[in-house]
C-alpha cells in the first residue's frame, strides 16, 4: 500500500497535497482507493498542510496552534471534510481530464470533447459532493475520511456511467449526465450555523433568497440560533407562506431571544401565520419563552397540524395554563413518535394537560418530560396515560418529584415495554418501594435494554437483589447510573455479581456517592475493568480507603483513561455505626466473595 508524505514538499497545500495522495491508486486518476496522510508522521509538516488547507478557506488559526505545532508528541487530528472550495476545482479538473484523455476506458466506450467533459465533470463532482456531505452530516464527530472515501467513489462511479453512455450526439443541443448522474437537490435550509445573533430585514432579505427560488426541494428550514425581529418577520412571511406546501420539518427554536414580549409575541404569530396550514412531520419551538401567550401565538399553526410526528416544547417557560393550551390547540397526536417537554414550569396540574396528550399518541417511541416540576399526583397521571405507549423506546422523566405512589404507577406501564432500550429515572424520590417496583417490571420486560438510569432515588442495600435481578436479565445493558443512591458495600457486591455474568457491551457504570468502601469499589472495578467494550467507572464521592483507592487504580493500571477521579471520596467517611466498630461482621462474607471473584479471573 502506498503512503505519501509532504516532508521536504512544505509548499503544497493541503488541498494539492489530498490530491496527490489520491492519485496513488486507481484505475481513474484521482479516485479509486483514497490514502490519507499518517496522523502521527511529519508533524510540522502536517501542521503546515492544515494551516493551508484553514487558509484556502479563509479559517484563521490562535497561537495555540502555533505553540502546538512546535512539539513533535503532541497527538491532533485533521478534520479531512468538507473540501475547500480549491479542492472542488481541482477535482473538477481531474474529472475532465478522465473524460478526454487516452486510457482503457475511454478506448473502448470513447472520449468526449473537451466542453462536453468540462459541463459533465462539473455535475459529477456536484452530486458526489452532494452524496459525501449528506453521509458525513450523519457522522458529524468523525474525521471526515469515510467522507473524502466516498467522494471519490462516487466520482469514480459517475465518470464511468457518463463514458459508457459515450458522447452526446450533434443533434443533441445540451449536455446531460445520466439519469443516474442527477444531482440532488438541497432539502434542508439551516441558517443556525454560526455565532447565536439578531437578524434584521436588511440581512433576512439576503439569507432567506435560496427560498424564493422557483422549483427549490426544501423540506426543512432551521431558524434555529437567530433572533427575528419583527421586521424580519415581516420579510420572512411571504416566503415562508410560498412554500409552506413542501415544508415537512420545521424548527424554529431559540429565534426570538433578545426581543421584548410585545415584538417576541408579534413575530410568532407572523410566523404561525405564514406556516399555517402545512403538513408538518416535525415541529420544535424550544428555547422559546413561550408561555400561555407564546403558546397561543403559535395558535393558527399548531390548530392546522394532524399530521406532527414529532414535537419539541423544551425549554420554553410552560406553566400549568400554557400546558393546557397546548393539550387545546393541537388537533391530533396519533401519529406523534417524539414528544419532548424538557425543562418547564408544568407542576402537577399541568401534567395532567399534558397527560391528556400522551394518552392519546398511541405511537409514542421517545418521551422526554424531564425537570418539569411534576409531583406525585401529576406522575400518576403521566404513568396511566404512558400505559397506553406500548411502542416506547425511550423515556425521560428525570429530576421531578413522583415520589413511591407515582413509581409504583410507573411500573404498570413499564411492564408493557417490549422495545423500550433507554430509560431515565433519575432523582424522582422512588425510595426502596419504588425502585423495587420498577425494577421487577423491567426484570420482565424491555428485553433490549441499553440504559438504565436510577440515580437520586434513596435506594438502598435492601433493595439491591431485586434491582440487580432487573440487571441480570439486560444483557444489552451499556450504561449503569445508580450514583447518588445509598447501596454501600453490600449493594455494590450484590450488583458487582450479576455484571459478572455477560454484559459484553457494558461500556459506562456510575455508583459515585453511594456509601461505597473498599471492599465494593474493589469488586465493582474488577469486574467492570474486564468488559470488552467497557469506556467508564465513576466511583468518586464514596468512603474508599486509601489503600483501596491504589488497588482500584492498580486494576486500571492499563487504561488509566477509563477511571474517573477520586477528589471528592472521603477516605476518613462512613456511618457512626461502622466507625464504632459495629457492622464489621458483614466484612468476613465481603472478602469472601472478593476471593470468588478473583477466582473466576484466574480461570
Amino acid at each position: 500500500m502506498a503512503c505519501l508524505s509532504i516532508e521536504g514538499n512544505p509548499e503544497k497545500t493541503y488541498s494539492q497535497y489530498c490530491i496527490s495522495a489520491w492519485e496513488l491508486e486507481s484505475p481513474f486518476s484521482p479516485f479509486g482507493n483514497l490514502h490519507f496522510p499518517p496522523r502521527a508522521h511529519t508533524l510540522p509538516h502536517y501542521r503546515f498542510a492544515q494551516r493551508e488547507r484553514e487558509r484556502e478557506r479563509g479559517e484563521g488559526f490562535s497561537e495555540m496552534d502555533a505553540t502546538e505545532s512546535k512539539s513533535q508528541s503532541r497527538p491532533f487530528s485533521i478534520k479531512l471534510w468538507p473540501p475547500s472550495q480549491n479542492t472542488r476545482q481541482m477535482l473538477v479538473v481531474r474529472v475532465t481530464d478522465n473524460l478526454t484523455t487516452k486510457s482503457i476506458f475511454t478506448q473502448k466506450y470513447g472520449s468526449l470533447s473537451k466542453e462536453e467533459a468540462e459541463e459533465n465533470a462539473k455535475k459529477i463532482e456536484d452530486a458526489a459532493f452532494a452524496t459525501a456531505n449528506e453521509h458525513y452530516e450523519k457522522e458529524p464527530d468523525g474525521d471526515g475520511s469515510s467522507a473524502v472515501q466516498l467522494y471519490a467513489k462516487e466520482c469514480s462511479k459517475l465518470i464511468l456511467e457518463v463514458l459508457k453512455r459515450g458522447p452526446s450526439s450533434k443533434d443533441e443541443k445540451e449536455v446531460l449526465v445520466s439519469e443516474q448522474v442527477s444531482v440532488p437537490h438541497d432539502t434542508v435550509f439551516d441558517i443556525s450555523k454560526g455565532a447565536r445573533s439578531f437578524i434584521e430585514a436588511k440581512e433576512a432579505e439576503e439569507t432567506l433568497e435560496p427560498l424564493k427560488e422557483p422549483g427549490n426541494s426544501y423540506t426543512k428550514i432551521c431558524f434555529s440560533n437567530r433572533s427575528f425581529g419583527l421586521e424580519a418577520a415581516r420579510v420572512a412571511e411571504p416566503i415562508l407562506a410560498s412554500i409552506k406546501n413542501q415544508l415537512k420539518e420545521v424548527d424554529l427554536s431559540d429565534f426570538i431571544a433578545g426581543r421584548s414580549e410585545a415584538e417576541a409575541i408579534e413575530v410568532m404569530n407572523i410566523f404561525s401565520t405564514a406556516l399555517e396550514g402545512s403538513i408538518l412531520q416535525s415541529l420544535n419551538l424550544s428555547n422559546n419563552a413561550l408561555g400561555e401567550k407564546g403558546v397561543r401565538a403559535f395558535g393558527a399553526l399548531l390548530r392546522s397540524q394532524s399530521c406532527l410526528e414529532e414535537l419539541y416544547l423544551m425549554n420554553n417557560g410552560i406553566s400549568e395554563e400554557a400546558a393546557e393550551a397546548v393539550c387545546e390547540l393541537i388537533p391530533s397526536t396519533e401519529k406523534l413518535r417524539v414528544l419532548q417537554f424538557h425543562n418547564n414550569m408544568t407542576g402537577d396540574k399541568g401534567a395532567l394537560a399534558i397527560s391528556k396528550v400522551v394518552k392519546c399518541s398511541p405511537l409514542l417511541e421517545d418521551f422526554r418530560c424531564s425537570s418539569t416540576r411534576v409531583g406525585s399526583e401529576g406522575g400518576v397521571a403521566l404513568s396511566e396515560a404512558l400505559d397506553t405507549c406500548t411502542h416506547l423506546k425511550k423515556l425521560d422523566l428525570r429530576d421531578n418529584m413522583f415520589g413511591v405512589e407515582a413509581g409504583v404507577a410507573l411500573s404498570k406501564a413499564l411492564s408493557k415495554y417490549a422495545s423500550l432500550t433507554e430509560v431515565y429515572l433519575s432523582y424522582l424520590n422512588l425510595e426502596d418501594e419504588g425502585a423495587m417496583a420498577i425494577a421487577r417490571a423491567l426484570k420482565e420486560s424491555a428485553p433490549s435494554l441499553e440504559v438504565l438510569d436510577m440515580a437520586g432515588n434513596d435506594i438502598t442495600a435492601e433493595a439491591a437483589p431485586v434491582v440487580a435481578a432487573c440487571i441480570a436479565e439486560k444483557q444489552h445493558l451499556t450504561k449503569l447510573n445508580l450514583a447518588e443512591n445509598e447501596l454501600k458495600d453490600e449493594g455494590t457486591m450484590e450488583i458487582s455479581k450479576v455484571l459478572e455474568e455477560g454484559h459484553l457491551q457494558l461500556k459506562e457504570v456510575d455508583m459515585s456517592i453511594n456509601s461505597i468502601g473498599r471492599a465494593g469499589a474493589r469488586v465493582l472495578a474488577r469486574v467492570v475493568v474486564q468488559k470488552p467494550e467497557f469506556k467508564f467507572l465513576n466511583i468518586d464521592g464514596n468512603f474508599i480507603s486509601d489503600e483501596g483507592i491504589d488497588e482500584v487504580k492498580e486494576m486500571f493500571e492499563k487504561f488509566p483513561e477509563k477511571l474517573g477521579s477520586f477528589d471528592e471520596n472521603d477516605p476518613e467517611g462512613g456511618d457512626d455505626e461502622e466507625e464504632s466498630g459495629e457492622g464489621l461482621g458483614d466484612e468476613p462474607e465481603l472478602e469472601t466473595e472478593l476471593e470468588k471473584l478473583e477466582v473466576n479471573k484466574e480461570e
